[in-house]
């Protein structure tokens, strides 16, 4: 009998142990081609969309323009497969957050509340950022800089 108690709380000490070290496990980072590629392809389409969207604001561009752009960025992204654990997320992220910006100049040029949109938009650029801060050390150590994505 004292030794299915042994055993038991042996067995219990032993789940809880693993248990505490599952919530602290690390990502394995990588840093291949198609894990620079996309964080050049995601730096070049998030300033591309900044410059349309600040000539929407000026006048020069009319919302249709900055719609098709966020709806392009948004296919090329969701194409990209990288293999960091921490991209892909980010790459989810990312395709969302084009889409809800489209969606939101949509609404603005039809005269509707864009405010959601926006507000969902700029929710996902937070957390794609906070993912990509997270993860800055151990993609660096592996050669990729994520730094301008910030």
């Amino acid at each position: 009998m004292r030794l299915r108690g042994l055993s038991a709380a042996g067995l219990c000490a032993t789940l809880a142990v693993l248990a505490a070290g599952c919530g602290q496990a690390r990502l394995a980072h990588t840093c291949s081609a198609t894990d620079k590629q996309f964080i050049s392809t995601a730096q070049l389409n998030i300033a591309s969309l900044d410059l349309w969207a600040q000539q929407y604001l000026s006048g020069a561009v009319k919302a249709a323009v900055v719609v098709g752009q966020a709806e392009a960025a948004a296919a090329t992204i969701s194409r990209m497969e990288p293999r960091d654990p921490a991209l892909a997320k980010t790459r989810r992220l990312l395709d969302a957050m084009f889409t809800e910006y489209g969606r939101a100049i949509q609404a603005r040029a039809r005269h509707r509340d864009a405010g959601p949109h926006m507000y969902r938009a700029y929710g996902l650029a937070n957390f794609a950022h906070d993912v990509l801060v997270q993860a800055q050390p151990g993609l660096k150590a592996q050669g990729c800089d994520v730094a301008p994505l910030l």
